[in-house]
């Protein structure tokens, strides 16, 4: 994947704990903030790729065995 340099302004503690925390996982901080931003994309995108399924889920409906399917009447329920 092809790379692009950016600049960012962080807060000066932010940045120190990011610098920390790359040194613990043994990766530079631009790797850190990479796979970081690449993680919130990618939920961002499932999210709406399940949201889209989800609306055309609720547009089709579910079939709950509908009238035309029943072999009773009403009044068969309702004897008296």
């Amino acid at each position: 994947m092809k790379t692009q340099n950016v600049t960012l302004s962080l807060p000066k503690e932010i940045l120190r704990k990011a610098k920390l925390l790359a040194i613990k996982r043994k990766t530079s901080l631009s790797t850190l903030l990479a796979n970081t931003l690449a993680e919130v994309v990618e939920h961002e995108e499932g999210f709406e790729e399940a949201r889209r399924r989800n609306i055309e889920f609720l547009k089709r409906g579910i079939d709950m065995g509908g009238l035309d399917k029943r072999n009773w009447s009403r009044d068969d329920l309702h004897e008296r």
